[in-house]
């Protein structure tokens, strides 16, 4: 085996799985309060949402806490592109046209331009912390830009009391 590269495929699996393990418990214990700011704790080491590669996207804060979402997603219209809350995400999806679809057959001379659909692309978004009944979302020139303000106060689990009886011998 004179100068060959060996790459271990396992290990980066393994890598990649135990990233997207931690992810969810990293992003949530980023959320945590502190004394100094009762809403948000954040560590900009950290990276909060998958890395999908398409479509390229921006995810930030603005100084009034709102999370946006910015998606370059050229080749589509508003009609094709879906978002939904499930839970704490946020979901993405975008439909091709039928006019997109037959490029296979294309001979490229350069292929940099590539169309695909979006399915199911998950981005947290936690119920507690943001407004979604006053998320809004704006298609302009090939950009999606999707803002959900924070919650004005942190919504917190209802206490619930629970009682504690004496068993009878």
């Amino acid at each position: 085996m004179k100068d060959k590269i060996i790459i271990d495929l396992g290990q980066i699996m393994d890598d990649l799985f135990d990233a997207t393990q931690n992810f969810g418990g990293a992003f949530k214990e980023g959320f945590r309060s502190h004394p100094g700011n009762p809403f948000f704790q954040w560590d900009d080491s950290v990276d909060y949402y998958p890395a999908y590669s398409y479509p390229p996207a921006n995810i930030f804060f603005t100084p009034d806490k709102s999370l946006v979402f910015e998606f370059a997603l050229a080749g589509f219209s508003e009609k094709q592109i879906s978002l939904e809350f499930k839970g704490d995400y946020m979901m993405l999806n975008a439909r091709l046209s039928e006019d997109r679809t037959g490029d296979d057959k294309i001979k490229y001379l350069k292929h940099r331009l590539k169309f695909k659909e979006i399915v199911d692309q998950k981005y947290y978004a936690p119920e507690d912390k943001f407004d979604r009944n006053a998320v809004r979302a704006i298609f302009r020139n090939g950009i999606l830009t999707v803002s959900i303000p924070a919650r004005k106060e942190a919504e917190s689990q209802k206490e619930i009391k629970i009682e504690i009886v004496k068993e009878e011998e």
